[in-house]
């Protein structure tokens, strides 16, 4: 259902350095940037999925209360190394990594980002 998402940033650079160090655990890279914005994606994917951008309007960025973007991984160990690296680059605890009552093998791990985005890393599969 989702083309891709977007969490808005009032440092491009700094946020860059965070998601660099982040999102390779969940198998995602920088794979385009200019100006204003960064995109992420996995190898092999036909677009870029997750983009931190600079607000069009060129207002400052804010978070949505009640916003939160889930991302796949692929295992609980990559939940485990996302929650890790987050909160090594800066990033603030929202969730521990563990097993949620959503259903029997969803395991996810809950972070802010330099910016307050909430940002999730879940595993479906079981282990």
């Amino acid at each position: 259902m989702l083309l891709y998402v977007t969490v808005g940033t009032n440092d491009l650079k700094r946020a860059g350095a965070f998601y660099d160090a982040v999102l390779p655990a969940l198998g995602y890279r920088r794979q385009r940037q200019d100006e204003t914005e960064i995109g992420y994606g996995a190898d092999g994917d036909v677009r870029v999925r997750f983009w931190v951008v600079t607000p069009f309007n060129r207002a400052p960025a804010t978070y949505g209360n009640g916003v939160s973007i889930a991302l796949v991984a692929e295992t609980r160990g990559a939940v485990d190394a996302f929650h890790a690296a987050a909160l090594a680059a800066g990033g603030t605890d929202e969730g521990a990594p563990g097993l949620r009552p959503f259903h029997a093998n969803f395991y996810g791990a809950w972070v802010r980002d330099l910016d307050g985005n909430k940002i999730a890393a879940v595993c479906e599969r079981p282990e």
